[in-house]
This record gives structure tokens, sequence and C-alpha cells, in this order.
């Protein structure tokens, strides 16, 4: 505690992230007063409030590149991750209307977290269905982007989540570059495949959400 910190004090249950510096298995973290770092929301457990930070955090950074409107229609792509639990929640809190795309053993998961409906991927490919979305939000990298454009509205967002490590990153900044060229050109999709660079409103949103029953890890 420095002798001008005033936000916090010893003892203070708190909850944030280090963005790319990491640290999660460390016993002690040293973050400036002005840092990823909240006051924990009330009503959930420190257990619980760690898992929040990387997928909300991380949605709430896409989704400041590619803004939600009220009633538009939404795909969500593994919608039972880290990532894609919150971006069905914080989307439903926008005012979307809903698609999860999951397996089945998450089916009911995904149904409780609020998806106004379900599509199990091991069953139903979820370009032929006939729907068409204003976004497709692929939290882990694998819808496929052509086939994603098959059921994406004319100039809707196609936002990609894809992470530094493995396969699926190269597949995603590939996808990203050539699919965001091509997009852009054609007026076919907008290509959202980096997050905007959030600030700690959007931590304090997650809390607020949380306290408000509106959103839960």
């Amino acid at each position: 505690m420095g002798k001008a910190v005033t936000r916090f004090k010893p003892g203070d249950e708190v909850f944030g992230g280090t963005l790319f510096k990491l640290g999660c298995h460390a016993e002690y973290i040293r973050l400036a007063e002005d840092g990823m770092i909240a006051p924990k929301p009330a009503n959930m457990p420190l257990e619980e409030a760690a898992a929040v930070f990387f997928g909300g955090f991380t949605v709430l950074g896409f989704l400041g590149k590619a803004p939600i409107q009220k009633g538009q229609k939404v795909l969500v792509y593994c919608a039972s991750g880290s990532v894609g639990v919150f971006a069905v929640q914080l989307a439903e809190h926008f005012g979307a209307e809903v698609t999860a795309v999951c397996s089945t053993a998450n089916l009911a998961l995904v149904k409780s977290l609020g998806a106004d409906a379900v599509v199990d991927y091991t069953k139903e490919d979820f370009s032929r269905a006939g729907r068409v979305y204003d976004m497709v939000f692929d939290t882990v990298g694998k819808s496929g982007f052509w086939r994603s454009m098959k059921c994406l509205k004319r100039g809707g967002f196609y936002v990609l989540v894809s992470f530094i490590g493995g396969d699926w990153f190269i597949v995603g900044v590939l996808a990203s570059i050539l699919g965001g060229l091509w997009g852009s050109v054609t007026g076919r999709a907008k290509v959202v495949g980096s997050p905007k660079q959030g600030g700690i409103q959007n931590l304090l949103l997650l809390k607020e959400l949380i306290e408000a029953r509106k959103v839960r890890t």
C-alpha cells in the first residue's frame, strides 16, 4: 500500500486481472491502484469472481468494436466456454436475440444463461438452418469463416476471438486479415479480430451486472 492509495485498504476483497502480464499462479502480485482491479461483487464469492475477468473483459473488448443494437440477432459459437458464457449473457443484456451453439452436454447450461435458442453442433450445422444473423461471435475460432458467411447478414459483424498459442491462433489471424480485406472490399462483412482496449469502466460494468443478478460466472 502506497501512501497515496485511496481506492483500497488492507483486507479489501478485490477482483480483476493483469491482461497479458498473467501471473495467475503467483501467491502475491503487485498492481497499480488504477490498474484492472475493483472491489469484488458483494454477492459473489472470491472463487467465482476469479473467473469473471478473462471471459467478461474479453467479450466487452470485442463488443467495443462490434457494438450490439437492441433487437439484433446474434449467434454465439462455443457458448459454454469461459468467453462464451459471458458472450451469451452480455449480448442478452444489450438487447440481442441470442442463438447459442454448444455440445449436447452443455445445452442445459447455455439455456440457463438466457439464450433464446440453442444449437447442438454435434447434431446440426448452424449455417444450414436458414437463419440469418446480424453478428456471428466466434469465441474459439472454429465456426469457419465461409460457413459463417452463409448465415451472416450483409454488412454484419463477424467477431473472431483467438488467443496466442496453438494452431487456432494462426488460423484466427489469417482469417481476420484475409477475411477482413475481402469483407471490406466487397462490403459483405465487418471482420473484428482484435478487441478494443478496455478500461476500468468495463470491470465496473461487470461488477454492476453481477450485483444486479443479470450476469453470473
